[in-house]
């Protein structure tokens, strides 16, 4: 159940301090979370400033040895607030602030574990044979992340389905991950880092990677990327069947988010080398018509319909 609205001003400040990281670090995940009330708009920024501490240790200059024990380190901080040991004048904001969320909202807390552990995947280099084997590392860095969100969330009383809920939020997780992964090859290349399952890259001429502007000599890279793009779809058809179980507000929230991403996959299946040269993203006043589409329901009404009908 959510608690009241009302917190310290401590707390308050913490809260501030997330949101101020969400707003600058993640634009698309702030387009979306400012369609909701304050209580669970301030809760999903605890999430995302927690999600991207662990990100930027992964994603930092640091010796993997060093990564590792700093990933450790968040998952004490994890430990504590799970154990209610994290007070108010706590000098870690992203604590305090989480720690707030936790007591409002039921918030399956293993699911951070889960993207601690998806983390050290990056930080141990591994690399994925097949979609299933990427799946697991897309399920512990985007599936826990909708999973928590649907702690915050809550379903309606009485939804069809709805015992299928956290499953339906872990799917429409993969969904933004592999977009996510589709938009970013060139970068993760640079970074020396493959995500594209092995057996799909070799399918389509694309095993040497992705180093230049221009697709691996003799490859099909279009044809692979439209692959994807495929997957991508039916991942967001079935998530999107989570829609008609969420209040207005968090129903409006979700299909902001996931129609920035569905635009974002619309341009890449467009223009497939476009991840090449550069990364791919939407203006500003494209993403305000998203939101705006999103609070007022249209978008998730047409998606509810669709997804009701088999046809998204």
């Amino acid at each position: 159940m959510e608690g009241s609205t009302e917190s310290s001003a401590p707390v308050q400040a913490a809260y501030s301090y997330c949101e101020a990281v969400t707003g600058r670090q993640a634009r698309n995940f702030a387009y979306g979370i400012r369609l909701l009330p304050t209580d669970k708009r301030q809760a999903m920024s605890a999430l995302y400033a927690f999600s991207r501490r662990v990100d930027d240790i992964g994603d930092g200059e640091l010796a993997p040895e060093a990564k590792r024990n700093r990933l450790e380190s968040t998952r004490d901080v994890l430990e504590r607030i799970r154990g209610g040991a994290v007070q108010e004048d706590d000098t870690d904001p992203v604590a305090v602030a989480l720690a707030d969320a936790a007591r409002r909202f039921p918030l399956p807390l293993a699911g951070l574990d889960e993207l601690i552990d998806g983390v050290l995947m990056d930080v141990r280099g591994e690399t994925y044979e097949t979609w299933d084997d990427l799946k697991v590392y897309c399920r512990c860095v985007a599936g826990a992340i909708g999973r928590l969100s649907l702690g915050v969330f809550g379903t309606q009383p009485g939804a069809r389905g709805v015992e299928r809920a956290a499953e339906y939020a872990d799917t429409l997780g993969l969904a933004l991950q592999l977009t996510n992964i589709l938009r970013d090859v060139r970068e993760d290349a640079a970074n020396g880092r493959t995500y594209l399952p092995a057996d799909d890259l070799a399918k389509f001429g694309c095993s040497a990677g992705f180093h230049t502007a221009t697709p691996p000599p003799g490859s099909d890279f279009a044809g692979l990327v439209h692959f994807e793009v495929r997957r991508a779809r039916t991942l967001f058809a079935e998530g999107y069947r989570l829609l008609p179980m969420l209040d207005r507000r968090s129903g409006a929230c979700v299909a902001a988010m996931a129609g920035i991403y569905r635009r974002l996959l619309d341009r890449i299946e467009r223009d497939p080398e476009a991840v090449l040269r550069g990364r791919v993203s939407l203006p500003g006043r494209e993403k305000a018509y998203v939101a705006v589409r999103g609070l007022s329901g249209l978008d998730a009404r047409h998606i509810t319909r669709q997804t009701l009908r088999g046809r998204v």
